[in-house]
This record gives structure tokens, sequence and C-alpha cells, in this order.
């Protein structure tokens, strides 16, 4: 009997180290000072070789990354999130569409206005989608929150 549970949990082990999540991304977020009032936000996606994150305006089929950000009475959002990075154009046959994407890294950087001179943070999400050359992941919601203000 011992054998048997042996063999079984040495059969099992390869599968459930296989089944663990992947996770080809790692994003990191922080401001920059540009002046007393303006910050840039900047939410910078690290992607492992072979995956590719889709851009905002990323075509028809994939979820593009979007960002949600949680209103604040001492923060507003200037403009839309830019993107800087190589992006990447192909036909995918799999969505039947061109698509815009990245590798590697990308930049993406939100300016914001603090009201006052308070200290305060700015804080959302964002969605993104990535997929590799046989698979895509299901889209993945990340929250963060980045000190803006004060002295």
């Amino acid at each position: 009997m011992k054998k048997l549970l042996t063999a079984l949990a040495l059969f099992a082990l390869p599968i459930l180290a296989s089944a663990q999540i992947e996770n080809p991304v790692k994003w990191s977020f922080t401001a920059k000072k540009v002046n007393a009032t303006t910050y840039e936000v900047h939410a910078t996606a690290t992607i492992e070789n072979g995956w590719h994150l889709y851009a905002q305006e990323a075509g028809e089929g994939p979820v593009p990354t979007s960002f949600k950000f949680t209103k604040n009475p001492l923060v507003a959002t200037d403009g839309k999130v830019k993107e800087n990075g190589k992006l990447h154009k192909s036909f995918d046959k799999n969505f039947n569409s061109e698509l815009k994407y990245y590798e590697n890294s990308v930049n993406f950087v939100q300016t914001v206005t603090v009201k006052g001179k308070a200290a305060t943070k700015v804080k959302g999400s964002v969605e993104f989608m990535v997929c590799d050359d046989h698979q895509c992941l299901p889209p993945k919601e990340v929250e963060f929150a980045v000190s803006v203000g004060g002295k």
C-alpha cells in the first residue's frame, strides 16, 4: 500500500507543478514629480520572453490594456494614458485581425495634477491580457497605489 501511495504521489507531482498559474508580466508603479502640482504616474510592465502584452488600442479580438483610476478629490488626471515602448503590429490568424502589442517592456504614463499641498495617493487598476505563440492567458487585473503631493 505504501508503494502504491508513493507511486501515485510521484506521478501527481509533475501534474501539480505544471498546474501553476503562469504570470509572464511583472508590474511596477512609480510617480515622478514634474513640477509643484504635476506628476507622472508610471506603470511599467516587464514581459517575459515569448509573451506579448496588448496595447490600449489592440485591434479586434484580445482584451486591450486598460486603466481605471479611483476617484480622488485631490487628484485630476490630465489627458489619456500614454504608451512608451516598441509597438509591434502584425496580423494574428487566431483573432483574424491586425493587432498592436508590446514585447519585453512597456511604460504607461498618466499625467496627474494634485490640488492643494496635501500628500495623497493615485489608486486604480490595470486590466491586461497576454499571449504567446500557443496560448492566451485570461485577462488579469492588478491594483496599484502611488503616493503623490506633499513635501
